[in-house]
């Protein structure tokens, strides 16, 4: 048993939580918002099961900065889509994703990204819990929220 972490970053966004769940739970709009998607010119996609919602699927495979895994939408509500998310390169790893849609106090929607799993043992789960994971994944977020929030609101 590794060591259990939790990542959380969160943004307000001037959108309905409608026009965000369409950007969340469709794997092929992660394209235009994903921090990750540009880290591979040459990232290849596969996308199974239905267009969008429960049971949508999205594997890539990528160099090795972008490396290798799937991700499945396993719960949907109108204020939250939940996703099993598993590194298979460089790394393995199975973690837990909620992306969480909340009315802002203020007017708008914010949204609430959430990673949650356990650091793996052997050398690479020690080096894992070394580094600092809430400030290299949670930059990660920051920039996918703030991908997200242009896309909705433009």
């Amino acid at each position: 048993m590794g060591s259990p972490f939790t990542i959380t970053r969160s943004l307000v966004v001037d959108a309905p939580a409608e026009r965000l769940h369409e950007l969340i739970d469709d794997f092929h709009q992660w394209r235009a918002w994903s921090p990750w998607e540009d880290l591979d010119p040459n990232l290849e996609r596969t996308y199974s099961g239905p267009e969008s919602g429960i049971g949508a699927h999205y594997g890539w495979k990528g160099n090795k900065r972008a490396g290798s895994g799937t991700m499945e939408i396993t719960g949907l509500a109108p204020d939250r889509v939940d996703i099993h998310l598993v590194f298979t390169q460089p790394w393995q790893a199975d973690n837990r994703v909620s992306l969480v849609m909340t009315p802002a106090p203020a007017g708008g929607t914010e949204v609430t990204w959430t990673m949650s799993g356990e650091h793996t043992g052997g050398f690479r789960g020690l080096v894992m819990k070394l580094m600092p994971m809430d400030k290299l994944v949670g930059r990660d977020f920051e920039k996918g929220l703030t991908r997200l929030k242009a896309l909705a609101e433009g």
